[in-house]
């Protein structure tokens, strides 16, 4: 089967979607298939990778949020011709909706992948009062499941806003490098800061609204005012980067800038003592998966998906800075709290994500034969 994935929201600085297209790629060859991928440039305009033959196509920056869109509908209908794949895989409900369509028009099945919650989204990123932002999204939704035949989510959480409307989505969870994002040192080891010392905090993710990074600065702030000494260091980028180090002013907070070498990514996480997760729209929580992967437990919030993917390796709490810093409190205390996060993220397994993204293709492709 030959798998062509589109996907709009990637960019070099991108996370979550973009790890997750390469790594479903590489696993569709490895397991016989053939894959393609068509993303907005820049970079080189074709290239042969571990997860595929990659298209990257002139794409329109959107200003303030560090993507840029592939809008040209003839030229990408014409780009997938050439391609001429078996089945088609969209990261995207809306700007490529009708890639749905074409792929009707030619007998090929195709799925539409939902990372993101669009009724948060709208909230958090436009001026729409929370209920026309439900409407809007159930209108976007139903028009996505009538054009894709399958719908898949990374979370129960991101299911939700389709199962509402009595549409059917697959649960397909992301996976994790654990061989990349592995441990340091031997977590049976590793010893709390005693009091006194500095307690190592990490953020990792895209400063961006509907992340709530500022959370993490407030939790620091707060951890201060109980007498604690720590250093927080935020790996990730986004529009919210100047702002938020306006915020942290005086705070013993380290913004540290992209890092492309995923090993030294996973080496710098791994010295922290805690993670702190605050998405409150995260359909599944990648950054915070791999901080587990390094054996750092998480503080995540109640909300959105990130409890189910930190489960036993992190505390899940409110999303405010007091209830935050009780969580870091509570895994400093917690015997064998670095332990317990290796063996939550290794649950989660890239091989099995594929493995069941491919079943979803074949029961479309079984589907449609019939």
């Amino acid at each position: 089967m030959h798998i062509l994935r589109v996907a709009n929201f990637v960019s070099p600085t991108s996370g979550g979607i973009k790890t997750a297209l390469r790594a479903w790629g590489q696993h569709y060859q490895d397991l016989g298939h053939r894959a393609s991928l068509i993303i907005p440039g820049p970079g080189p305009e074709i290239s042969e990778e571990a997860q595929g033959t990659v298209y990257r196509v002139p794409a329109t920056p959107v200003p303030g949020t560090g993507y840029s869109l592939m809008w040209s509908r003839v030229g990408l209908s014409r780009l997938m011709d050439a391609i001429a794949p078996d089945a088609l895989e969209v990261s995207d409900r809306a700007t490529t909706r009708w890639m749905g369509r074409w792929a009707a028009r030619r007998g090929i099945g195709s799925v539409m992948l939902s990372h993101e919650n669009m009724t948060g989204i709208l909230v958090r990123r436009t001026p729409m009062p929370v209920g026309v932002a439900h409407l809007s999204a159930d209108l976007v939704n139903r028009l996505s499941a009538h054009d894709y035949d399958a719908i898949v989510c990374p979370s129960r959480f991101a299911a939700e806003e389709f199962h509402r409307n009595g549409i059917p989505a697959h649960v397909v969870p992301l996976g994790v490098d654990l061989d990349t994002f592995s441990p340091t040192g031997d977590l049976q080891d590793y010893a709390p800061p005693a009091p006194g010392q500095r307690i190592q905090i990490v953020h990792c993710g895209r400063l961006s609204p509907e992340k709530n990074p500022g959370l993490s600065i407030e939790t620091v702030r707060e951890l201060l005012r109980r007498g604690h000494d720590v250093q927080m260091t935020v790996f990730g980028e986004g529009p919210m980067l100047p702002r938020l180090v306006r915020r942290a002013q005086n705070l013993p907070v380290v913004f540290h800038s992209y890092i492309t070498d995923r090993a030294e990514l996973a080496a710098r996480m791994g010295r922290a003592d805690v993670a702190i997760a605050p998405g409150p729209l995260e359909t599944f929580g990648l950054a915070a998966l791999e901080v587990l992967a390094v054996g750092v437990p998480a503080v995540c919030c109640d909300e959105g998906a990130l409890q189910e993917v930190v489960g036993p390796g992190g505390v899940v709490k409110p999303s405010t800075p007091e209830a935050f810093a009780d969580g870091v409190e509570e895994l400093l205390a917690r015997p064998g709290a670095h332990l317990l996060a290796r063996e939550q993220a290794e649950t989660f397994s890239w091989r099995t994500s594929a493995e069941r993204m491919l079943a979803v293709h074949q029961d479309v492709r079984a589907t449609l034969a019939t």
